[in-house]
């Protein structure tokens, strides 16, 4: 009995030693060069629908494609997808309401991509095809476009809002649509036709216009989910109004992420590196006071100054403008990716440009590095703690992705105890969408549970989906970049560290 109680008292004082002159441990990790799916970021599948002619999501199909990796259409280049971008095209609905029947259809479409565990690019038009009749335009496309007028597109807007708010989990983001053949916002019949079939510049009446589909679009979602805009100009026009200077200061640090109108708007270029300002992607289409004219300077400048506060994607659409769209040295596509904060291109189109990457040998790099890629380098924890109090710790890691994710993110530390397997989760403060492209210094103290039992835990990094409907779902959760991190049955990433805890 007595060397019972002696062996009691020397494991009592071991804890409490351990506890009491817990020293800071040094864990070192190892990168992880493979390719692997991650949320809101990569390739996307490019999918479309006619509300003629609904053709619904298929669930398998697109549980496939974030979890086999594989080619699509004329690519080269097998990709894992966590991204559909899906087009719904509303040519029954250019002069009426949209049917109920329709809404129905749409949110089922929803629900297929929740349970095969993708997020949506969503993007709604009127019109998807031109015809030429010897307009005046250069590029041979004429009026009538076949757009819709503000009214109806406003009133479209207000019956998706709640499937919209419903959906908001799926979405990663919703770009601007609605105006335009495409929802490019520019052959556009009621919105300013900036071609020469038009007045060649967009007058002060057509951009308010605009900026009311845009508000109307940033009102039907939740505050935390953002609209991407086809050019920098239409952020200018709406941040500043119609006269607003292609020189207009873009978003601060400060400002950013706070859920204000300006900070939740994006941009998609759909003709990257096509030209030197990207097909007019980085052009100035005038006001009633001043005419169209270049500005791909300023605007390149805008760019990528507030591209790095939200999301950046699109897709290639000519290869005319090679080598300049080429891997390096000949090229600089990565360079562009990473100076414009691309989180997302499309795999389905142009591959003439997307196949020259993986000819040239910089596929395998920009599958890699669209969007966020964090590495794990080494971290500072203690080796012991106690109960309701405070638990320091300091993470090195590095982005060396093209942007940071540009949705709120949950952080938690997770502790597991090595013996029952009981989870205590800690919330952390701080915030990816500013863990930028380079090395990022962690520190934070957060406090431990009072409800924690005393004994070995394993330590645990968890960035789970903000949404109670993703957030217990691993597929929603990002993997970090490391070898023997990822637990793929849990979505939580080892930090390959043990802490005893003690009362």
């Amino acid at each position: 009995m007595r060397n019972f109680i002696s062996v009691l008292l020397c494991v009592h004082f071991i804890i409490n030693f351990q506890w009491v002159h817990a020293q800071p441990v040094t864990v070192r990790y190892t990168e992880s060069n493979t390719d692997f799916p991650n949320p809101e970021r990569g390739f996307y599948i490019p999918s479309q629908t006619h509300a003629g002619n609904f053709v619904p999501l298929n669930e398998q199909q697109l549980t496939q494609y974030r979890t086999i990796q594989q080619k699509h259409g004329s690519a080269s280049y097998a990709i894992y997808s966590t991204l559909l971008f899906r087009y719904y095209i509303l040519d029954q609905f250019v002069n009426k309401p949209l049917s109920a029947d329709f809404l129905q259809k749409l949110d089922n479409d929803f629900a297929v991509v929740r349970n095969a565990g993708l997020k949506m690019i969503l993007r709604f038009s009127y019109i998807n095809k031109v015809h030429a009749n010897g307009c005046a335009d250069k590029e041979g496309i004429c009026p009538p476009y076949g757009d819709a007028p503000k009214a109806i597109v406003l009133h479209h807007i207000s019956q998706l809002k709640p499937l919209l708010q419903k959906n908001a989990d799926i979405i990663a983001v919703l770009q601007q649509g609605f105006i335009g053949i495409w929802g490019e916002n520019y052959y556009t019949d009621y919105f300013g036709d900036a071609s020469d079939n038009g007045a060649g510049r967009v007058m002060d009446s057509s951009w308010r216009d605009r900026n009311d589909i845009l508000k109307a679009l940033l009102d039907a979602l939740p505050e935390d989910r953002m609209v991407q805009v086809r050019t920098p100009q239409m952020k200018q026009k709406f941040v500043y109004g119609p006269s607003a200077p292609t020189d207009a200061q873009p978003l601060s640090r400060e400002k950013a992420y706070n859920q204000t109108d300006k900070a939740r708007i994006g941009f998609h270029n759909d003709c990257f590196l096509a030209s030197a300002d990207d097909y007019g992607t980085y052009y100035d289409y005038g006001s009633s006071s001043t005419p169209k004219k270049p500005a791909n300077e300023a605007m390149r400048k805008y760019f990528a100054a507030d591209s790095r506060y939200g999301p950046v994607g699109g897709e290639t659409c000519d290869d005319a403008f090679s080598p300049q769209n080429d891997c390096a040295p000949a090229g600089h596509a990565e360079q562009e990716m990473a100076a414009m904060h691309y989180s997302y291109l499309n795999t389905g189109y142009n591959n003439t440009v997307n196949n020259d990457w993986d000819s040239a040998g910089c596929m395998h790099s920009i599958k890699k590095r669209l969007g966020y890629r964090f590495v794990l380098k080494d971290a500072h924890f203690p080796s012991a703690g106690k109960a309701a109090e405070p638990f320091a710790f300091s993470i090195n890691l590095s982005n060396k992705g093209f942007a940071s994710p540009f949705n709120a993110r949950t952080v938690q530390l997770v502790l597991r105890n090595t013996v029952s397997g009981k989870i205590f989760i800690i919330p952390c403060k701080t915030d990816i969408r500013f863990w930028f492209s380079g090395t990022i210094h962690w520190k934070e103290t957060i406090t431990l549970s009072d409800s924690i039992i005393a004994g070995s835990y394993a330590l645990l990094l968890n960035l789970p989906d903000p949404y109670p409907s993703l957030s217990k779902r691993p597929e929603y959760s990002i993997q970090l970049a490391n070898k023997n991190v990822w637990e793929a049955a849990t979505g939580y990433n080892k930090l390959n560290h043990m802490v005893v805890i003690g009362k």
